[in-house]
């Protein structure tokens, strides 16, 4: 996810501690409907539409993070 921001991505890991939540939270989601796909589990809790949905909402805040936290890094590089 976001191979463009693979340095960043580390650094708010280690220092965010909302972007780590979000980003476990995202890659959590993404293992579990990963898993129901492929008949590893099977959860009848919840759709997996309704999961990929969390997930799309999980990876556009982690995504507007990154672009606010890209532009204050470059700000503070020039």
């Amino acid at each position: 996810m976001f191979p463009e921001y693979r340095d960043l991505i580390s650094k708010l890991k280690n220092s965010d501690l909302r972007f780590q939540k979000l980003f476990t939270q995202h890659n959590e989601l993404d293992q579990k409907i990963k898993n129901i796909e492929s008949g590893i589990i099977v959860d009848t809790s919840k759709a997996v539409d309704t999961l990929k949905k969390e997930k799309l909402k999980l990876k556009g805040e982690i995504h507007d993070i990154l672009k606010k936290a890209a532009e204050k890094w470059q700000d503070s590089s020039s």
